[in-house]
């Protein structure tokens, strides 16, 4: 897994989905609607030689509201089957449920990086704009011989700015700016360093997913990832004003002029 360290948190920040889900099992048992919804048409044939059919099912959904719901509570999703693969099916969905939050945080999710503008100097009293590069990304698996389709949303931002000073957590991803505003803008992710030195910089970024079980509905992963960027050192200098009488063209070796410390004489 790419970055600097990875948190881990069983708590529930995915986004809360109004519905419930189940696999109905009509289209084996040749029950109400089979027919009409595609069942007798669906083939569901063994993934790898060898191994078993798969079971085509219908999914449904009903809200979340209704403890335990009768069948007229139960919705389809789609007008289309979708084939489950297990020697027991039926408890496939729960199966995966129960281990899906361990296989999303063992993804080979992409922490992005942080930017910084100007990179690597910059100057004290300015403010220096970061963003961070990070991106919605999605994985294809197969989990208890299911096809399983992950997404990994980036939700939150802490930018650590190697000051002490740190912002967030934020939505705010930043964006780059025109060089001609570097230091002279602020941004909702810039920062004003206000002493010289050699600050290591990074972002930490929260990821919430949802996931879905053969083409089915997308279902939240109850739970986060937390990733860290490697850090980036920023090299904060400051600036000294001064009224000089030649240009570096004129003289090279002015106050100023690269490679020159020499103080201007008043």
């Amino acid at each position: 897994m790419t970055g600097k360290s990875a948190r881990r948190t069983g708590a529930a920040d995915a986004a809360d989905d109004p519905y419930q889900y189940k696999a109905d099992h009509r289209c084996q048992l040749g029950g109400p609607g089979a027919k009409e919804m595609g069942c007798l048409t669906l083939e569901c044939p063994a993934i790898t030689p060898g191994s078993e059919k798969g079971s085509p099912v219908i999914w449904m959904k009903a809200p979340k509201g209704i403890t335990n719901p009768t069948y007229t509570d139960w919705q389809p999703v789609s007008g289309k089957p979708t084939c489950l693969y297990g020697s027991e099916p039926q408890n496939v969905l729960a199966d995966i449920a129960a281990r899906i939050l361990t296989d999303f945080q063992q993804l080979p999710i992409n922490p992005g990086t942080l930017e910084a503008q100007p990179f690597p100097n910059t100057l004290t009293g300015g403010p220096t704009n970061f963003y961070t590069t990070t991106t919605e990304q999605h994985f294809d698996t197969t989990i208890l011989g299911q096809h399983v389709h992950l997404t990994a949303t980036p939700t939150t931002h802490t930018y650590t700015y190697g000051d002490g000073q740190t912002l967030g957590p934020t939505p705010a991803t930043g964006y780059p700016t025109p060089a001609n505003t570097w230091l002279t803008t602020e941004t909702r992710t810039s920062h004003t360093y206000t002493t010289t030195g050699n600050y290591p910089a990074t972002v930490t970024t929260t990821y919430t997913g949802t996931y879905s079980v053969n083409n089915g509905p997308p279902l939240p992963i109850n739970g986060t990832l937390t990733l860290t960027t490697t850090p980036k050192t920023i090299h904060v200098f400051k600036t000294e004003t001064a009224l000089v009488a030649d240009t570096c063209e004129q003289n090279p070796h002015s106050w100023g002029c690269p490679g020159t410390n020499t103080p201007p004489r008043h």
